[in-house]
C-alpha cells in the first residue's frame, strides 16, 4: 500500500491539476454587448429607412450615449478579462462607434455645411472597412454572429454609398438592412441569455469548427 501511494504522490508531482480559471466566476459579456448594439442599431435604421420623421432622430443619441456606446464598450472591457479577442475588438470598437457617432452629430455636423454628406460617408465608409475584416474574423465564431457581421458590412456601405453619392434611395436601403442587421444581432443575444439561463440549448446559434 506504501508503495501505490508513493506511485501515487509522484504521478500527482508530475501531472498537478490544471489551476482554476480565474475567469470562471464572471458572466458571458456578450449577450449585453449585442443587446446594446443591436436596439441602438434598430432605432437608428428606423429613420434611415425613412419609416419615421427625421424631426424624432434626435432619440437616437441618449441611446448611442449610454447604451449602444458605455454599455457595449464595457461589455468589450469584461471580453478582454475573458481573453476573448474577437468580442473585444468587436464591442469596444463599436461601442466606441457610437460614442463617437453621438458626439458628431451634437457637435460636429452641424458645422460642416454641404460638405457634411461627404465627411459622413467617409465615416460611414471606415467603419465599412473595419467590418469587413472582421466578417472574416467571424467566420470562426458562430454562424450567428458571422451573420450579424455579413448584414453589418452592408450596410455600412450602403449608407457611406448613399452619403458619398448624394442617392436617398441607397441610404434607405442601407437603413432596411440595417434593421436586418439589428433582428440578426437581438437574436444572438437572445440565444446567448436564453441558452444559458434554461442551462442547455434553446436557440442555436450555429457553431463553426475550425479546418484542421
Amino acid at each position: 500500500m506504501a508503495a501505490e501511494n508513493s506511485n501515487d504522490n509522484t504521478t500527482e508531482k508530475n501531472h498537478p491539476a490544471p489551476p482554476p480559471d480565474p475567469t470562471a466566476s464572471i458572466a458571458d459579456p456578450a449577450p449585453l454587448g449585442l443587446a446594446a448594439f443591436a436596439l441602438t442599431t434598430f432605432v437608428l435604421s428606423v429613420f434611415n429607412a425613412g419609416l419615421l420623421s427625421s424631426d424624432l432622430e434626435p432619440v437616437v443619441l441618449p441611446l448611442a450615449l449610454f447604451y449602444g456606446g458605455l454599455a457595449q464598450f464595457a461589455a468589450g472591457m469584461w471580453e478582454f478579462r475573458k481573453a476573448n479577442t474577437f468580442g473585444a475588438l468587436a464591442f469596444t470598437s463599436y461601442g466606441s462607434f457610437w460614442l463617437s457617432f453621438a458626439a458628431y452629430v451634437q457637435f460636429v455636423v452641424g458645422d460642416l455645411g454641404s460638405d457634411a454628406a461627404t465627411a459622413t460617408g467617409l465615416y460611414l465608409l471606415a467603419w465599412g472597412i473595419f467590418t469587413a475584416y472582421m466578417t472574416v474574423a467571424a467566420t470562426r465564431v458562430n454562424v450567428s454572429v458571422l451573420a450579424v457581421f455579413v448584414a453589418l458590412t452592408l450596410t455600412f456601405f450602403l449608407l457611406a454609398i448613399g452619403d458619398l453619392a448624394g442617392s436617398d434611395a441607397i441610404a434607405q436601403t442601407g437603413g432596411w438592412v440595417g434593421i436586418v442587421t439589428a433582428i440578426l444581432a437581438w437574436y444572438g443575444s437572445f440565444a446567448g441569455v436564453t441558452n444559458f439561463t434554461y442551462k442547455r440549448t434553446v436557440l442555436p446559434v450555429g457553431p463553426l469548427t475550425p479546418s484542421s
